[in-house]
């Protein structure tokens, strides 16, 4: 178990603290839903986890079989929907390893990104496409 310790700090606006690291991280609403935007918004976060989620798990595939993904990186675009209520609708991935393996290593450090804890935990109503690119 792991405890995050949230704190409402006013103008919609959060601090949050990793409780094993005691690290703290704040959050801000967006700017279209009444926030500055001047951080991370709650779903920012999520859109945040999927892809560091995506590249750590690769990365301990990886490692598994003696490969570094060192430089590997991972954009994350959040679509916002409104109808029938205000949530993320997509998450578009982009995952880039700048590495040129074997067509079966690639498969498996590809599936281990589509398996991710936060991946599987994420409601099936979201979109979340993913496309690797491979090499430098």
């Amino acid at each position: 178990m792991v405890e995050m310790k949230i704190a409402y700090t006013g103008q919609l606006r959060c601090t949050a603290e990793h409780g094993p690291s005691q690290v703290v991280l704040q959050t801000d609403a967006p700017v279209d839903n009444m926030g500055r935007g001047e951080t991370f918004s709650p779903t920012d976060l999520l859109a945040t986890a999927l892809g560091t989620c995506i590249l750590t798990t690769m990365a301990i595939v990886a490692r598994r079989a003696s490969i570094e993904l060192d430089g590997a990186s991972v954009t994350v675009e959040k679509e916002m929907i409104s109808l029938p209520s205000r949530r993320v609708g997509k998450l578009s991935v982009e995952v880039h390893i700048p590495l040129d393996l074997a067509e079966d290593q690639r498969a498996l450090i590809e599936s281990a990104g589509r398996n991710c804890p936060v991946y599987k935990s994420l409601h099936p109503d979201i979109d979340m496409p993913a496309q690797f690119r491979w090499g430098r």
